[in-house]
């Protein structure tokens, strides 16, 4: 499974924004989005204003979380699809690469069934994006370019001394 930390190149960022459009545009639904496993909103598309998409993203990953708890209590890996069905939006939630989840919020304009073929041809498309992102973190971590965290030589002594 890859790490958590997900680092994005402009490429790449591009190809998700543009899949993630063009998913919307689609599946006719009102926002997509991309969601990492901690939480944080990666991208999105559609009519976000109004939206409180900081806290959608979180609690979009707590779903998630929540879900695989029970998941496997019944002896499963994880539930990759869920399902949320509104008096007027839908929420269509889905694991992608088992790193980041893709989430559809849809209403009557579209159908649950158009949601999810559209979502299938997505995911495997956003899976390369992602791939080709591991691909180029590797590379460039083997020639040492990646660069390690400024936080990565401050000690526990450090931030004792600075707030103590």
């Amino acid at each position: 499974m890859p790490g958590s930390d997900l680092i994005m190149f402009e490429e790449e960022f591009g190809s998700v924004d543009q899949e993630l459009q063009r998913l919307q545009a689609q599946a006719n639904a009102r926002v997509v989005f991309l969601v990492d496993k901690n939480g944080q909103l990666i991208a999105s598309a559609g009519e976000v204003r109004g939206l409180d998409t900081t806290s959608l993203a979180s609690l979009t990953a707590g779903n998630i979380a929540a879900t695989g708890g029970m998941a496997k209590l019944l002896g499963e890996k994880e539930f990759s699809v869920l399902f949320h069905e509104g008096e007027k939006d839908n929420i269509h939630i889905s694991i992608i690469d088992q790193r980041v989840i893709l989430v559809v919020i849809f209403d009557q304009r579209s159908s649950l069934g158009l949601v999810r073929l559209r979502v299938k041809k997505s995911s495997e498309a956003l899976a390369k994006i992602f791939q080709s992102v591991d691909e180029k973190s590797g590379k460039e971590g083997a020639q040492g370019k990646v660069s390690v965290s400024p936080f990565a030589e401050i000690t526990d002594e450090d931030i004792d001394n600075l707030f103590g």
